[in-house]
């Protein structure tokens, strides 16, 4: 590794239309080192053939659901590349029922699980990175414009998005001081497996693209072009915010 080559740690990798790829594609050509993270076993083929893509890239398995492997993730990852200087946390989920119907209708089970994969596991994996990020750096996760307005059946998982933004907010503040920044991208639907998951991705693709002043949906290596940027020193001077990459849609009022 050269002395001033960065090395970064991408979290959600399911498939070739995952974010989380888009963004390791755009950080491995702006020649970032990455060690890219999947849930489990069921993903770990897809994901090896995608990261053997990658020059340099490793691939490791996490499940941010659980403290324990986080914890040795990141031992291993000091172990092996000593300080890092990014993290991508592209995770969200929610049962499938959850997406369906009315939000005055979510379980508290659904709610726990949204909460706990969607939101608190940006917080843990910020708090087992910051000690590793000793020159400081930047986290940048995953929102989408349902944290801020009613999308009809993304129900559960827009009050976890609002919860996500809050909590870089949060974080932004705590790990300022270390030269960490902290920020999401607020990004237009994409169809990815996640969002295979809501019910009415179709109807969401067509009026976005309808209603956005570009006139079309976003590419997901706008995405990842946006993440670079954060992940930069070009994007130095920014934290705690939510930077919308949805083609302008946001900004409409009808």
């Amino acid at each position: 590794m050269s002395a001033s080559q960065k090395t970064g740690v991408v979290f959600g990798l399911a498939n070739k239309r995952s974010i989380a790829w888009a963004i390791a594609q755009k950080l491995q050509e702006s020649g970032w080192r990455l060690a890219i993270c999947y849930q489990n076993e069921r993903l770990e083929q897809e994901a090896k053939d995608l990261i053997a893509d990658l020059p340099g890239a490793e691939g490791f398995m996490c499940d941010v659901s659980s403290d324990e492997q986080i914890v040795k993730l990141f031992e291993e990852l000091k172990g092996k590349y000593g300080t890092l200087q990014g993290i991508v946390h592209s995770v969200a989920f929610a049962p499938a029922e959850e997406l369906k119907g009315e939000f005055v209708n979510t379980t508290r089970e659904g709610f726990r699980i949204a909460h706990d994969i969607s939101v608190y596991s940006l917080v843990a994996v910020s708090r087992a990175a910051a000690p590793l990020m000793t020159e400081g750096g930047g986290i940048v996760t995953l929102s989408y414009y349902g944290a801020e307005k009613v999308v009809p059946r993304y129900n559960v998982m827009g009050v976890a998005k609002a919860a996500l933004e809050a909590s870089v907010r949060y974080l932004a503040n705590d790990l300022g001081p270390k030269g960490i920044r902290v920020n999401a991208i607020s990004a237009g639907p994409i169809k990815t497996l996640a969002a295979r998951g809501i019910s009415n991705l179709g109807d969401m693709l067509k009026a976005h693209a309808d209603r956005a002043p570009l006139k079309r949906n976003v590419d997901p290596a706008e995405v990842g072009g946006t993440a670079a940027f954060l992940l930069s020193s070009a994007g130095s001077g920014i934290t705690g915010e939510t930077i919308y990459v949805d083609c302008g849609y946001n900004i409409m009022g009808f």
